[in-house]
């Protein structure tokens, strides 16, 4: 802590030319066609979570499209301006930041972080996954080498020394100024209780709908790219698809059209018993190849060559696994009678598992897209997306690259939006005067003094 605490404070005062440049270089750290692959082999290969092709499309994509973001921002001096009235905003840095990554992306996430760390003038300390170690202690390593290129401090960013314990990890916790944790909800739990500012973020289980007017091929597509990408590593993956009667028939068509398997009901229940073991995700068959589960399950031959694999649900809950989070190249199918009972049981799913993380629609009438974004308690709802190209930013979202999607209060987060540089960011406000801006007591209390009677009202 005492040598980032040293590199930030000959960090904190450079210039946004200066800053952006070791953002660009800790993103060329991970970007660098070398780099992506041997990472993402190592993270296979450490954690057997995922595939290396997608990894490193992964890794490339989510900082490539970061460090748009961040170099069309602003983080140093002044960041904002508002003439009318009498604000100007200037960023200031927080000091150390102590990141807690997981194991699904122990490259990606430990340079995401560190991107908007270091572009708010910040040092950063990374807690890795103890599965991900080896693969984020060599991209430090390699974020290291590349600060030092452009004559900045290595020591902006560090790893927390091996083996990462609890201890390690909440010493860091208390010891740094903000706490960004993606990961377990223990280490969630864990960062908001350390008496050090935090932000945490959510659990996923996304559900999508598909309804009667959606273009059923085309959507059948995004959700088999999304799904089985990085074999369903993503919070963002689908985890359920909820379709409405008058199209189920053409829809599940489309579906295998598209590279998924339908399991009949004794398929379901190998897959529930073999993907859950004493209620918990196997870890042998979490984020694996299509193949390996197929033979897992004793599916027919056929199903190896297949790219994922629907199961029918009926119900939601405890009693009902497949109705949560999964990790696994497996989607939850459930028939609704119209859109208003695929919109209820999709409430359900989130009230189960994902609350305020996110949800998506695949449709051509948008009135439904309002109608799911003013009544759901989720932070995003996305329209006609492959779910996990567009919730964590996309070049075809609106929404910021990130790799943690904050839940809001839902989900004990203490944001509901995409992570940022902004949040890690200390803002000064200077204010001067402005003409004044004082409405009269008529104007402000009038509608009241009329609805119970006041002689006020009457002026």
């Amino acid at each position: 802590m005492l040598r980032a605490r040293a590199a930030q404070k000959e960090f904190a005062n450079v210039d946004q030319e200066t800053a952006d440049a070791a953002v660009r270089a800790l993103a060329w750290a991970l970007y660098k066609p070398e780099h992506a692959r041997e990472l993402a082999e190592l993270a296979v290969a450490d954690t057997g979570l995922g595939n290396v092709a997608d990894k490193i499309r992964k890794k490339q994509r989510k900082t490539f499209g970061t460090l748009r973001d961040l170099l069309r921002s602003r983080s140093v001096g002044v960041i904002e301006r508002d003439d009318a009235k009498g604000l100007v905003k200037y960023a200031k840095p927080m000091g150390v930041i102590g990141a807690v990554t997981p194991s699904t992306n122990p490259g990606a996430t430990p340079v995401n972080k560190a991107m908007m760390a270091i572009k708010g003038r910040n040092a950063i300390v990374i807690a890795p996954s103890p599965l991900g170690y080896r693969t984020t202690s060599r991209i430090v390593e390699l974020m290291r080498e590349e600060l030092a290129k452009i004559g900045l401090p290595q020591d902006l960013v560090q790893i927390l020394p091996s083996p990462v314990t609890k201890d390690s990890t909440e010493a860091l916790m208390k010891a740094c100024d903000l706490v960004v944790v993606t990961g377990s909800q223990d280490n969630v739990r864990r960062a908001y209780s350390s008496g050090t500012p935090a932000i945490g973020v959510g659990a996923g289980n996304v559900p999508v709908i598909i309804d009667e007017t959606a273009d059923l091929d085309a959507a059948a597509e995004r959700i088999r790219e999304s799904k089985i990408f990085d074999n369903a590593t993503s919070c963002s993956s689908e985890n359920a698809v909820v379709i409405v009667d008058a199209v189920y028939d053409k829809a599940i068509a489309a579906l295998e059209r598209a590279g998924a398997y339908l399991c009949t009901p004794e398929e379901k229940q190998r897959v529930v018993e073999r993907l859950w073991v004493k209620g918990k995700l196997s870890r042998d068959l979490i984020a694996r190849d299509a193949d390996i589960l197929a033979r897992a399950f004793e599916l027919p031959k056929a199903a190896e060559a297949k790219q994922y694999f629907l199961v029918e649900e009926t119900g939601v809950g405890k009693a009902y696994p497949l109705s949560g989070e999964k990790l696994a190249l497996v989607l939850t199918v459930y028939r609704a009678s119209d859109f208003k009972a695929a919109k209820a049981r999709v409430d359900e799913i989130l009230n189960h598992q994902g609350k305020g993380h996110s949800c998506g629609l695949h449709t051509k009438n948008m009135d439904r897209a309002r109608e799911l974004a003013e009544d759901l308690d989720v932070v995003r709802v996305l329209v006609n997306f492959a779910h996990t190209f567009g919730n964590g930013g996309g070049f075809n979202s609106g929404l910021g690259f990130t790799l943690s999607m904050g839940c809001g209060s839902w989900q004990k987060n203490s944001i509901s939006e995409n992570l940022s540089y902004r949040h890690m960011l200390n803002i000064t406000h200077l204010v001067t005067p402005i003409p004044e801006d004082k409405p009269t007591e008529l104007e402000l209390f009038g509608p009241h003094w009329k609805r119970i009677g006041h002689k006020e009202a009457a002026r």
